[in-house]
């Protein structure tokens, strides 16, 4: 898809104009252009169209990001309406109030569409297209049903009007009072070219539309649509010439000046340069061409989408982008926390396994608790106690003919054995020269048994003991001494 081109498609009961545009503005190029028709077609119905409009898209391998449509002014009324407002969006928040109360009729079932003539104090004159929103829903449906889903859906002789406003009114000075007369195959459009107050504001384009018999007098015709068009554009300037282009070339121009009593004149559609000169209607072209351009123009719009069924596309286009990425990054967010967690339990599985064996093979040197009245602080005194008796006995201040330090080293000894297979708790240790007394207790009589079991394989005599029980362990107050 190109972003900047655009195909404007110009639609009819049985019939269809495609054109499109490779740029947009005033640089604007037709990179291909086709009619399509159902006349002649078993099956004459909008889907049947809009069927041949995608195979001629197709076939000529057109490229266009947006869609334009102009409907046909058969599948249109149009009507003159005042509003009291001058801001289009209070306008489009009443113009349906506004138009029932004018027509004296139900709209639930019609769709509007609205082009403000001009303001005033008292508010708005506006020109009011109406279509049945049947129409309307058959002819969107059957274009979305191929991919086509129309930006804008505009009355014919509004993208009339633009294309004159684009591709022919800038080349020449703006005449007020010029009336153009548009008259193709089937259709007549009278178009007052938007002119400047004098305050140096816009206004905007006076248009009506009349059916083409194809054996009525378009001179006659055409003199009294224009008689009508004079009387019922109050806001504009007095209509003083008029430029016709005939598709059929069969208006007299001498002769529609006599009936008129004002200056007429012929006007070319080919001048400027945008119109093919095979095409098989230069006016239904240019309907087409004006419906493309409609991309491009900034200005106010006579939409009926915006009223039936407002234009959606790169609005759901761009939520389902961003519905897209939010699911897309929430499956990376859980992915990843996944494969996070994943990680963690895999490091705390091996410091589980290496707790435990490390637990295994150094319970015998840790320390399983101590006493619930003795504090990590007490034991450090004791321990500090037993050390400065050591050194106090190394450097020659407590010595006898027994080394303390041996009968300590035997005390010790014994300890380590047992101290895991009896729960082994010692209260006090009190050296002197002579013994040791030891204060404690284990969980049963049998493991007393089995510690002085080891006191005795230590190197050390029992001199003196004593038993008790208290708190369902078995206490012992001991005197030991190295033998002899």
């Amino acid at each position: 898809m190109e972003s900047q081109n655009c195909l404007g498609i110009y639609i009819s009961k049985h019939k269809a104009t495609v054109v499109c545009l490779d740029s947009q503005g005033k640089d604007s190029k037709v990179s291909g252009c086709f009619n399509v028709s159902i006349e002649d077609q078993e099956q004459s119905d909008m889907q049947t169209l809009a069927g041949l409009i995608a195979h001629g898209c197709n076939k000529r391998k057109l490229k266009f990001s947006e869609v334009a449509v102009a409907m046909d002014s058969t599948m249109l009324m149009q009507h003159s309406v005042h509003s009291e407002f001058s801001d289009p969006r209070q306008i489009s928040a009443t113009i349906r109030f506004d138009t029932e109360e004018t027509l004296a009729t139900d709209i639930s079932e019609v769709a509007l569409a609205f082009e403000i003539i001009s303001t005033d104090q008292t508010g708005s004159e506006l020109t009011v297209f109406s279509a049945q929103r049947k129409i309307l829903s058959d002819a969107l449906a059957s274009l979305q049903q191929y991919n086509f889903d129309p930006v804008t859906m505009e009355p014919d002789v509004n993208c009339l009007s633009r294309f004159m406003r684009h591709k022919m009114l800038p080349d020449e000075p703006e005449q007020a009072g010029t009336l153009y007369g548009i008259l193709s195959q089937r259709n007549g459009y009278l178009i007052v070219p938007p002119t400047t107050n004098g305050d140096g504001t816009k206004k905007a384009s006076f248009v009506r539309t009349f059916l083409v018999g194809p054996k009525q007098d378009r001179v006659d015709l055409l003199a009294r649509e224009v008689l009508v068009t004079a009387a019922l554009a109050e806001n504009t300037e007095p209509i003083s010439s008029l430029k016709i282009f005939d598709s059929t070339d069969s208006v007299d121009c001498k002769q529609l000046s006599e009936k008129l009593s004002m200056t007429s004149s012929t006007t070319d559609l080919y001048q400027a340069d945008a119109i093919p000169a095979d095409c098989a209607d230069p006016v239904d072209f240019a309907i087409a061409y004006g419906a493309a351009l409609a991309y491009s123009d900034k200005t106010h719009h006579a939409n009926f989408r915006d009223d039936f069924n407002p234009y959606q596309g790169k609005k759901l286009k761009l939520q389902k982008i961003l519905k897209l990425t939010a699911v897309s990054a929430t499956v990376l967010l859980i992915a990843l926390g996944l494969y996070l967690h994943i990680q963690l339990v895999n490091v705390n599985r091996n410091s589980n396994s290496l707790r435990s064996k490390f637990v295994k093979d150094y319970s015998a040197v840790s320390l399983d608790k101590l006493e619930n009245d003795e504090t990590i602080r007490d034991a450090v005194k004791k321990l500090d106690k037993l050390r400065r008796r050591i050194e106090g006995e190394r450097s020659g201040l407590i010595t006898d003919e027994n080394s303390i330090s041996s009968k300590l080293t035997l005390v010790l000894a014994a300890f380590v054995k047992c101290a895991a297979k009896t729960n082994l708790n010692i209260d006090t240790i009190n050296i002197t020269s002579r013994d040791i007394s030891i204060i404690g207790d284990t969980s049963s009589r049998q493991n007393t048994t089995k510690f002085f079991e080891e006191i005795g394989k230590s190197g050390l005599e029992i001199v003196q003991e004593r038993y008790g029980t208290k708190g369902g362990r078995d206490t012992f107050s001991i005197k030991v001494e190295p033998k002899s």
